[in-house]
């Protein structure tokens, strides 16, 4: 047995996150109960040995590039996992680990990517939830919030953590389409911590905060719950990158051909549910 690392891609569209809890479906119950029926984890162990994950995305979010290490037999490759994984979740690159790699404490760099639907023509409640029309997002306004929010600060206002709420993400935000898509990369994150930034950004991008708001999150006096930011929706939000100096992972090119096929069927069956829903909104007009 050795210490390997794996690439794990998941839709967490069915999932309420990543971490186990107690009664619903997680990303990681799915990995262990795959290593379970390849008798990689035993029916009676709680998880691997030598186990740790890059990050507990939470209900709704996808990844590209969670990270998980774990004491594995020599014939445990990406392919092989599958054989045992839901569709939804694929592994698809795995890279030789030192003794010492710990998954979660060694990454250097984390990276969520959200895709905010922001028509140019047109506003958007995207991150609302309201059925009431706010003011447009203009482009420039998010990317000055971006900036600002941007860099070490204390980021307890935008999180539910009591601790360890100082972080240091960089934010950034390009235009295509309908779409701004919006990169949050830090060394780590409190919980719903990225989550809270797209919000904050959107609500002053629309006009519904003040730039000035920014100074106030970042000032030590808690926010009353009613002046808090709530987080942005999970769906468009996906771990896209996590960062180790000393790993150098490989695809394993049948695995990833597999995952592209899997998540190319997502896309296609989504596109045709949005022109399906679109056809019913606009018969209602």
């Amino acid at each position: 047995m050795t210490l390997r690392a794996f690439r794990i891609a998941y839709d967490g569209t069915d999932y309420y996150g990543y971490q186990r809890q107690p009664d619903v479906s997680t990303v990681e119950d799915a990995i262990f109960d795959a290593l379970r029926a390849l008798e990689v984890l035993d029916s009676s162990a709680d998880k691997p040995d030598g186990y740790a994950a890059a990050g507990r995305t939470d209900a709704g979010v996808s990844a590209l590039a969670q990270t998980i290490a774990l004491e594995s037999p020599d014939w445990l490759t990406p392919r092989a996992l599958n054989a045992e994984l839901p569709a939804d979740v694929r592994a698809w690159a795995a890279a030789d680990a030192p003794d010492e790699f710990h998954a979660t404490h060694h990454a250097i760099r984390r990276e969520y990517t959200y895709h905010l639907y922001a028509p140019v023509d047109a506003p958007s409640d995207a991150l609302s939830g309201s059925e009431t029309v706010p003011t447009p997002l203009e482009d420039d306004r998010f990317r000055t919030a971006c900036e600002a929010l941007s860099g070490s600060h204390d980021f307890h206002n935008l999180t539910p953590d009591d601790h360890n709420t100082e972080r240091s993400p960089s934010m950034a935000a390009s235009r295509d389409g309908d779409y701004l898509v919006v990169t949050v990369s830090a060394s780590g994150f409190a919980r719903e911590l990225v989550r809270r930034l797209l919000s904050l950004a959107r609500d002053i991008a629309t006009g519904e905060e003040p730039l000035e708001k920014i100074d106030r999150v970042f000032a030590s006096e808690p926010i009353p719950g009613h002046e808090g930011i709530e987080p942005a929706p999970p769906e468009p939000l996906v771990l896209t990158d996590v960062v180790y100096p000393d790993l150098e992972f490989e695809i394993d090119d049948a695995a990833a051909a597999s995952a592209r096929a899997v998540f190319e069927r997502r896309r296609i069956d989504r596109r045709t549910g949005a022109r399906v829903a679109g056809q019913v909104a606009d018969g209602m007009r």
